[in-house]
C-alpha cells in the first residue's frame, strides 16, 4: 500500500545555554528563579533552557515546575523517583541537557543569575572550558563562618582537593565537552566540584556576591553536611587509610623504643611489679585506635560493594518532555 510520504518533524533549533537547577523544598523560589534566569540567558542567547530535577521535593515544588513547563517549553522538569541527593540530582539535568553551555546553580537565589553573563563572557574571551563562582564574602554569623572554614580545611586535606575551600560550590559555567566527561564518570558517589577539579581543565573563577537565601531554610543539616563530607573523602581519596598506616607505624615504633628503655631498666636496676594504670590505659588507647582503623577499612569495603553493584544514580518518576 502506498501514500503521501509522512511529514517530516520540524528540526529543533540547537541550544546554545542550558542552566541546571537541583530543586528541595523550593516551591518560593521557583518563579523568581525562572524570571532572573530567563532574564540572565536572554542577555547571551534565544536558544537557550531552564532545567529543574525535583529531587523528590515534599512540598509544591514539582506543581510549579509544571505549571512553568507548560507557559514556557524551554522550562524542562524531572521528577526523581525518591531523593537522590543534590549530586545526583545535578547528574541527571546534566544527562538532559542540550547546550553548548551548562550552568550549574541552586534553586535557592543565593547564587544570583545576574552573574551568568559575566562567566559566560569570561569563558569566551579568556578560553576557559569551565568558571566557576568564587564567593568573596559568605553570608552567616561569624561563628557559622568559622566553623565552615575548618570544615572545609580539613575536607580539602583529606579529600586531596585542597583548591575546594568552600568558597567554590556548584555555581559554575562549563563547556560541553566538560558535561560529557563528568556524565562519562561511573562512581556512584556524585560530588559535582570534585569532579570539576579532578577533570583539570583550564578553570577562570569570577568573585560574586552571595546572597541571603531568596525564600525557605536550607535542608543541609550538619549531619547531612557530615555524610556527604564521608562519602566524598572515601570516593576521592586513600589518605585515611594512609594516616591509619602511619598512626600505627608511630605507635608501633614508639612502643618498640618504650619496650627498649624498659629492658635496659629492667636489666640495670631490676623489675618492680608496677604500672597497672598506664598498662590499662595503653590497652584501651591501642584498642581504640585498632577499631577506628578496621571502620575506616570497613567504610572502604562498603564503598566497594556499593560500586560494584552497578545501581543507577538516579530514578526519573516523570518529565515535562519527551526522553
Amino acid at each position: 500500500m502506498t501514500g503521501a510520504p509522512a511529514t517530516p518533524p520540524a528540526p529543533v533549533e540547537p541550544i546554545h545555554l542550558s542552566v541546571v537547577s537541583p530543586v528541595y523544598r523550593a516551591q518560593d523560589c521557583l518563579r523568581e528563579l525562572y524570571r532572573r534566569a530567563s532574564a540572565a540567558c536572554d542577555e547571551l542567547t534565544a536558544a537557550w533552557e531552564l532545567i529543574l530535577v525535583d529531587d523528590a521535593s515534599p512540598d509544591e515544588s514539582w506543581r510549579l515546575i509544571a505549571e512553568l513547563s507548560a507557559a514556557d517549553p524551554r522550562v524542562r522538569g524531572l521528577q526523581l523517583a525518591r531523593n537522590f541527593g543534590q549530586h545526583h540530582a545535578i547528574t541527571a539535568g546534566l544527562v538532559a541537557s542540550r547546550g553548548d553551555w551548562v550552568v550549574v546553580m541552586d534553586c535557592d537565589l543565593q547564587d544570583r543569575p545576574e552573574e551568568i553573563p559575566r562567566m559566560y563572557r569570561k569563558a569566551l574571551e579568556e578560553g576557559h572550558l569551565c568558571v566557576m563562582a568564587r564567593r568573596r564574602i559568605r553570608t552567616g554569623s561569624v561563628i557559622g563562618r568559622l566553623q565552615s572554614w575548618g570544615f572545609y580545611k580539613v575536607f580539602g586535606y583529606l579529600t586531596d582537593l585542597p583548591q575546594y575551600d568552600g568558597s567554590v560550590s556548584n555555581f559554575s559555567l562549563v563547556a560541553r565537552q566538560v558535561v560529557d566527561e563528568i556524565v562519562g564518570m561511573r562512581e556512584a558517589v556524585r560530588f559535582y566540584p570534585g569532579f570539576l577539579f579532578w577533570l583539570g581543565f583550564g578553570t577562570g573563577f569570577v568573585d560574586v556576591q552571595h546572597d541571603p537565601r531568596f525564600a525557605g531554610k536550607t535542608s543541609y543539616t550538619l549531619r547531612k553536611l557530615l555524610r556527604l563530607a564521608q562519602s566524598v573523602i572515601l570516593a576521592h581519596s586513600t589518605k585515611p587509610l594512609r594516616l591509619a598506616v602511619a598512626l600505627g607505624l608511630w605507635i608501633s615504633t614508639l612502643a618498640f623504643v618504650t619496650g627498649f628503655l624498659v629492658l635496659i631498666k629492667a636489666l640495670l636496676h631490676g623489675s618492680p611489679v608496677t604500672g597497672w594504670a598506664s598498662l590499662m590505659v595503653s590497652m584501651w588507647l591501642l584498642s581504640g585506635i585498632i577499631i577506628l582503623t578496621l571502620g575506616v577499612v570497613g567504610l572502604y569495603v562498603g564503598g566497594i560493594s556499593s560500586e560494584v553493584k552497578g545501581r543507577p544514580f538516579y530514578v526519573v518518576r516523570r518529565r515535562t518532555f519527551d526522553a
